[in-house]
């Protein structure tokens, strides 16, 4: 029983207690949000991502982009999000934002592990390279095929995934869309994909010579 309502009569301390149970009940459900469900639609148009980013900028900022949101600027909060871990498994990753922005949750002492396509990996403007020098750890295919997933968990809890390529083409030109969701029935099957390719990608079973690739 609650502290001083044993000293009231027991008809009114059963009222108190039932009236402070229900309040705590109802509290307990405002704060407890519901799991998030998002839909973003590309392409995104340019906007100035320099507060997102922690970037130091006079205030207000200077800069001649417009500063309104936009579906990168939220992709970018969501990824930010992440607290203790960040799985990333993607084809093509060559947008300096949200190459900036991984390496900013790195710095955080977020674990970031990154699953991505050899052939794209090395081609010119790609993070990747960037990523290994921060000390990101790095694994790639070695397959005829394409390594061609494109979807993120924060947290193990929530699965950014869709069509969108991280790249800045993808993100400025093309009709892409990406899935935002908080819900265990879809995150855990992405993040036992992501478990099962790391360990098929891990270095130690890399061969010297792998076979090229077919073109699509």
């Amino acid at each position: 029983m609650w502290p001083g309502l044993e000293a009231l009569p027991w008809r009114w301390a059963g009222g108190a207690a039932l009236a402070l149970g229900l309040a705590l009940l109802v509290r307990g459900r405002r704060r407890r949000r519901a799991p998030r469900r998002e839909v973003l639609f590309f392409p995104s148009p340019v906007t100035c991502t320099a507060a997102l980013l922690g970037e130091p900028r006079p205030a207000p900022c200077p800069c001649p982009l417009p500063h309104g949101d936009s579906p990168l600027a939220r992709l970018l909060r969501r990824l930010l999000s992440a607290r203790r871990s960040l799985e990333l498994c993607l084809f093509a990753f060559s947008s300096p934002q949200l190459g900036r922005a991984v390496q900013l949750l790195h710095r955080r002492g977020v674990r970031v592990r990154l699953v991505t396509d050899a052939d794209y990996m090395a081609l010119s403007g790609s993070q990747v390279g960037r990523l290994r020098q921060a000390g990101i750890q790095v694994r790639h295919d070695q397959e005829s095929g394409y390594m061609h997933h494109k979807f993120a968990i924060v947290d193990k809890k929530m699965l950014i995934t869709g069509s969108l390529n991280w790249t800045t083409q993808a993100i400025q030109n093309n009709r892409e869309n990406v899935l935002i969701v908080e819900d265990a029935e879809y995150v855990e099957p992405f993040l036992a994909e992501f478990e099962r390719i790391w360990e098929e990608y891990n270095p130690a079973n890399y061969t010297f010579f792998p076979n090229k690739k077919e073109q699509k």
